[in-house]
């Protein structure tokens, strides 16, 4: 989108390049222009208090979709556990308005979930045998889903 027509709206939450030339974001119109800072602080006020985790050991070939669509569904957190690279393709931009941590292994992302001021319950999603239905489950309002690498799941660590 080329930049507005003048007067340029005004607001601290305006970026001037941007206004001056033109904002191709992928970012809804109520957002058009905005600074990235001031778009992740708007959404940051109505954000549920859920978080998601991807295990990064073999691939990362979902973790792109997976932030892009945690920041659709507007998630506190996404945690990415194991390697610190991952393909940011797939998430088309949003990882700028989302809040994306690395972790080096499972414990330290329990650690961390642990610490916070209002705790978070770590979740493994994985249809592993004994593995309770997510549909059925009563599941806490704070609370970080982690999932593992597609084909092999959960890795031995994030089973324990």
């Amino acid at each position: 989108m080329g930049a507005p027509p003048q007067p340029w709206p005004e607001g601290e939450w305006f970026d001037p390049e941007l206004l001056r030339d033109g904002d191709r974001r992928n970012v809804v119109d109520r957002y058009r222009y905005w600074r990235t800072g001031a778009v992740r602080a708007d959404l940051d006020r109505s954000r549920h208090p859920f978080h998601v985790a991807i295990e990064n050991w073999q691939h990362d070939a979902n973790i792109g979709s997976i932030v892009r669509t945690a920041n659709a569904f507007l998630a506190a957190e996404v945690h990415i556990v194991g390697r610190r690279r991952w393909n940011r393709r797939g998430a088309m931009m949003t990882d700028r308005y989302q809040h994306v941590r690395h972790h080096p292994d499972v414990p330290a992302l329990a650690s961390y979930l642990h610490s916070l001021e209002q705790p978070v319950r770590l979740l493994g999603i994985d249809n592993l045998p004994g593995s309770q239905h997510l549909e059925t489950m009563e599941l806490p309002e704070r609370v970080c889903f982690l999932f593992g690498q597609e084909g092999p799941g959960l890795s031995e660590q994030a089973r324990g």
